[in-house]
């Protein structure tokens, strides 16, 4: 297992790597549209949230020589499921014709407040 870091998307919060890389595959933790350089929550909507978490999960596949384009699953978190249809809007257009599989759930709450988290695993590059 090899733990995967960059400084282009936020640090962990907790005692976690942003990803791991083992047998071929990069298993990233969750992203919440969090700024790297400031560590403030960006965007006060689920879409540009999205925009953000996805960003900084491509910076994370990026460290670990991936892509969104080499995903397999995704999971998104909303803390509302009446955000799903902005929310599908924003990832429809990072992922363009890759159609990984996919989960999307609502929960109670997400870390620093976020509407929205993003994880996957996904190929390595």
């Amino acid at each position: 297992m090899t733990p995967i870091a960059t400084t282009e998307a936020p640090a962990a919060i907790g005692p976690y790597s942003q990803a791991v890389a083992h047998a071929g595959l990069v298993w990233c933790s969750g992203q919440v549209a969090l700024d790297q350089a400031t560590g403030a929550m960006v965007g006060e909507d689920a879409a540009s949230q999205t925009r953000q978490a996805l960003s900084n999960l491509a910076a994370v596949l990026g460290a670990a020589g991936s892509s969104l384009q080499h995903a397999l699953k995704v999971q998104i978190f909303l803390q509302d499921m009446n955000d799903f249809a902005a929310v599908n809007e924003v990832y429809a257009k990072a992922m363009g014709d890759h159609r990984p599989a996919r989960a999307c759930v609502e929960v109670a709450r997400l870390p620093k407040g976020a509407l929205v988290e993003i994880d996957c695993v996904a190929v390595a590059g």
